[in-house]
């Protein structure tokens, strides 16, 4: 460990820490206080608070600007727990925070009281209405998760945050979210028509049944009274109900949503509408039920390039009209940075005038026949105006996934090009769609006036402008220039357009100060009585939404201290979209909390008690059980791969001994094959005698001699051996050269199989028969893909074994005239992606002129020379992380689909967490990385489980108890003559 932090503090250079740094103070080192960490493990139970110091620092950041450290971390598994917790808080003098998704961007999900972690067991669809009409899902259920069970109805969930891969169904209600192709009309408020919901009190009710309207009024007597007193005061206002209309007219969700007094006759109609964009301050909500929207099945997407913003908002309303689903303005300094970031845009956004601007368009249709038409009405419409390119519609998967992921990628891009340690703060604003051009020039004159980047972007469609501030808010110079902008900017919106100072993203800390500047007193007072009916022990959320101080928002701003640069890690803006697809994300940390509690060790002064203790608790929770499977790059703005930031810690806590004996095996990995199969066949019967239980003995006792790295071991069923002889095969006339990776030349089949058949066999016996035969070279036993010791962090075996591959393919291939096929999808990765890495030049070059192929791909093209005799009915995929990162998971689900009738990939699918064999090393991290798959696939009553790699069938074997196999079995199997 010392070695390991020692490196490290190196590495980031860190400056002494200042008085004024927030870094977590020396008293708390042992988390939480101990009274109220047994009070609340008493309420809850033991492992559902969180109280180590590592917890709590964790959980302190979100997308946003601030910091708050909270007491304790409590997660909730019911919302009896909530119950008990918010009784605590009242008896107690304490607040709480909710908690979810934890990508609110203006510090709602944070809290230095209790915070209530609400997204872990608060998942799950609970039932889908006729025709996919409606949905009703628990609040901790991923938006894209709900959106995907809706599209077999061609439905969908109106909001469409850029989050929504990340963001929670609880998040979405609670900030009333919007999105590029959310109309007001479709967005939480107008949408949501059932909640069950938890007041302060305690009181909890669903709004669909029958008598709710007596429970809610029979409960809570002062609230429902008050509610109705309220609305007869703002009925009795004329000049009021005139500017709530009006001020909801367009996006609006600064401060309580004053539209329920209109919308609402009874006290639970109007307190059900309150609690949409309340932001978790008015009471905990459980279950939501949406009125879903259709999806349509075919769009297409084009950039229309133009003089200016002007040119730009004025075809908006021409756009709209004819239906145009999203229309995303984009001004040229963004375009130019997207063009020189992006591969694949168009060239001429490189050399594009400082005055140009943009619009992504996209339609929707029925069948393309109409698409077509839709198409051609917006070339009549654009004939008038001059273009900068030419306007082309696609209509390609691909292209639209590069259109979207530009547009939401500009958020990444300021955060890559920030200076080191500046925070990033997103802001929205909202004005009359008529007056969008001018205080769209307003507003890039206000952000060069105070010295930010002047490039916005936004949902032209629906006069919603983003803009990003870049600033070192631990630099009161800076702090200073922040402060003017927000001032100026409240101006700007309120004053000058009468717009919306929040348009999408809640209101937050960073607005709460401002909410009585565009409500006035009289509405803001309001919302005052409404937060003191519902909450009044003020136990929820305080400072969010409504704040008596006017410089919160100037209060608990985080630093960004350096740290580790790798895949700019450094760079994280601490966003969340990383953490569903975190394998860890259930049982230790997710890449952001990685990151997270690595910037409070580098805020600790060198040697302080708290920075070793955080050191200690980061060792398993950090690094050990991070599956270093990299997928974590794939949904982050940054494409910070969090895996090659944590192997970097592992090498540098190698110890020469540890180095040396990984180098010792890489040197005579055949006979570590060897002795692999020949222990599976002792092991097997072993197991039959004893049980398992003596052999997971005994693997702790090896532990005890041998590196943990080095020493896996298997919690599921053992596997059968594989067999030791390799399938006859004959280089002349064969089509490509086999490389079967050495975990398949090591394990065999799954215990429950009674074919014998070898993956080796069936790949070869299905090859042939296509006509395209394989050959496997006599030397492969004793190479493997490096990718075991790189994973690892054993760089001298990794270098080892990266260069015994690396001539052996050269010499196999014919110096890379033969193309070579590998049958697990890790190794394709790392002798692809990986191993050029650590090469010398010379054989680097060498290396380049391979082509490698992964089985998936090989097999899709036999698929035209196969005949599929008989189809199985249903089958269950697992596509592996490495498929993901190679592009494979079409084309597997393409092979599934020609020897399937129903091919499933479960919702919520991703890396199962056995990461070559990190799962072997920590069973724990299979089980959290496949909570929700293996919750589907345990109840299924498909066929076959497909995957393509070994370790992760084994490790799916062990979290579901069926029998994951490669797709290569089946195929083989399916066009047997």
């Amino acid at each position: 460990m010392s070695k390991l932090f020692c490196v490290n503090a190196e590495l980031i250079g860190r400056p002494p820490v200042p008085a004024e740094s927030d870094a977590v103070p020396a008293d708390l080192i042992h988390g939480t206080p101990m009274k109220l960490r047994a009070d609340l493990q008493h309420l809850v139970g033991r492992t559902q608070v969180l109280h180590r110091v590592i917890d709590l620092v964790r959980y302190a950041s979100d997308a946003s600007p601030y910091r708050y450290i909270p007491q304790a971390v409590v997660v909730a598994r019911r919302a009896e727990d909530i119950v008990k917790v918010l009784k605590y808080c009242r008896e107690n003098n304490l607040h709480a925070t909710f908690r979810a998704g934890g990508t609110s961007l203006n510090g709602q999900s944070q809290s230095d009281g209790i915070l209530i972690d609400v997204r872990k067991w608060f998942a799950g669809i609970v039932r889908i209405g006729e025709d996919g009409k409606s949905i009703t899902a628990r609040t901790g259920t991923i938006l894209s998760h709900a959106n995907a069970r809706l599209s077999e109805f061609r439905r969908k969930i109106g909001p469409d945050p850029a989050s929504g891969n990340a963001c929670t169904l609880g998040g979405v209600i609670a900030n009333n979210s919007g999105g590029m192709r959310c109309t007001v009309a479709r967005d939480a408020y107008h949408t949501v028509t059932g909640l069950v919901f938890t007041l302060p009190s305690g009181t909890t009710i669903d709004t669909a049944a029958n008598d709710a309207e007596k429970s809610f009024a029979d409960a809570e007597p002062e609230l429902a009274s008050g509610l109705m007193s309220i609305r007869q005061e703002v009925l009795a206002d004329a000049q009021l109900v005139e500017r709530i209309r009006r001020k909801y007219s367009i996006r609006n969700t600064h401060g309580y949503r004053l539209l329920a007094f209109l919308d609402g006759d009874t006290p639970l109609q109007i307190f059900r509408r309150l609690l949409i964009g309340s932001e978790g301050t008015l009471g905990f909500v459980s279950e939501v039920t949406f009125e879903t929207v259709p999806l349509q099945p075919v769009t297409s997407v084009a950039w229309i390039a133009v003089l200016s913003i002007d040119v730009a908002i004025g075809l908006v309303p021409g756009l709209v009209g004819l239906g145009a689903a999203a229309v995303e303005l984009m001004v040229a300094p963004a375009l130019r940075a997207a063009g020189e970031a992006f591969p694949g845009t168009p060239t001429y956004w490189k050399t594009l005038d400082s005055n140009a601007a943009a619009l992504l368009v996209e339609f929707g249709a029925d069948d393309d026949a109409l698409l077509a038409q839709k198409e051609e009405e917006v070339r009549r419409l654009l004939e008038p105006t001059p273009l900068l390119s030419e306007l082309t519609f696609t209509s390609r998967e691909e292209a639209i996934e590069l259109a979207w992921h530009v547009r939401e990628g500009l958020l990444g891009l300021v955060g890559k090009q920030r200076p080191q340690g500046a925070m990033l703060i997103t802001e929205d604003v909202c004005f009359p769609p008529q007056v969008l051009a001018q205080a769209a020039h307003d507003l890039q004159m206000l952000l060069s006036k105070h010295g930010f980047i002047p490039g916005i972007a936004g949902h032209a469609a629906h006069g919603n402008l983003h803009f990003t501030l870049v600033a070192r808010l631990d630099r009161e110079e800076d702090k200073s220039r922040y402060s003017a902008f927000m001032e100026e900017l409240v101006e700007l919106v309120v004053n000058k357009y009468d717009g919306s100072l929040k348009a999408e993203h809640g209101t937050g800390i960073n607005m709460a100060p401002f909410v009585a500047r565009e409500w006035g007193e009289k509405a803001t007072d309001l919302m005052w009585r409404i937060k003191q009916l519902a909450d009044p022990h003020g136990i929820l959320g305080p400072n969010v939404i409504l704040s008596k101080d006017n410089q919160i928002h100037l209060k608990a701003l985080k630093s960004v201290p350096s740290i580790e640069n790798v895949n700019s890690s450094t760079q994280c803006i601490e966003c969340g979209f990383c953490e569903p697809v975190c394998p860890s994300r259930n049982v230790t940390m997710t890449p952001r909390q990685r990151i997270v509690v690595r910037r409070e060790m580098a805020r600790q002064p060198a040697g302080s008690a708290l920075l070793q203790r955080l050191q200690q608790e980061y060792q398993y929770d950090g690094i050990e059980t991070c599956a270093g499977d990299g997928t974590c790059a794939i949904p982050c703005p940054i494409e910070i791969n969090t895996g090659a930031f944590i192997r970097q810690f592992r090498r540098a806590e190698r110890s020469a001994r540890s180095e040396a004996i990984a180098l010792g095996i890489a040197r005579r990995w055949a006979t570590v094959e060897k002795l692999a199969v020949i222990s599976l066949h002792a092991a097997r019967v072993v197991s039959s005698i004893f049980g398992t239980g003596v052999l997971t003995l005994f693997t702790k006792f090896l532990r005890l001699f041998i590196d943990n790295d080095l020493m896996p071991a298997v919690p599921g069923p053992m596997p059968r051996p594989a067999r030791r002889k390799m399938p006859a095969t004959v280089e002349h006339g064969a089509s490509a050269v086999y490389f079967p990776a050495c975990i398949n030349r090591m394990f065999g089949r799954d215990p429950s199989t009674r074919s014998s058949l070898s993956l080796q066999d069936a790949l070869v016996t299905v090859s042939a028969r296509a006509g395209r035969p394989l050959w496997i070279p006599n030397d492969v036993v004793g190479l493997c893909c490096s990718t075991p010791f790189s994973s690892k962090g054993f760089a001298e075996a990794h270098q080892y074994m990266a260069n015994a591959i690396a001539d052996a393919m050269w010499r196999w291939s014919e110096e890379g005239r033969r193309p070579i096929v590998v049958d697990a999808a890790s190794c394709t990765l790392g002798l692809a992606e990986d191993v050029h890495h650590y090469l010398s030049p010379e054989r680097k070059a060498r290396h380049e002129k391979l082509k490698i192929i992964d089985s998936v791909t090989w097999c899709r093209n036999l698929l035209p020379h196969l005949n599929v005799k008989e189809k199985l009915a249903h089958v269950i995929l697992h596509p592996t992380c490495s498929m993901t990162h190679l592009g494979l998971v079409p084309a597997f689900r393409e092979l599934a689909a020609s020897i399937a009738l129903k091919v499933e990939t479960p919702i919520g699918t991703t890396c199962c967490g056995t990461a070559g064999d990190r799962g072997l090393l920590h069973p724990e991290l299979v089980l959290s990385a496949t909570r929700e798959e293996a919750a589907v696939a345990k109840s299924s009553k498909a066929n076959a489980f497909f995957s393509a790699n070994r370790t992760c069938e084994m490790g799916m074997r062990h979290a579901t108890g069926k029998p994951y196999e490669s797709f290569v079995f089946a195929l083989e199997e399916c066009t047997r003559p």
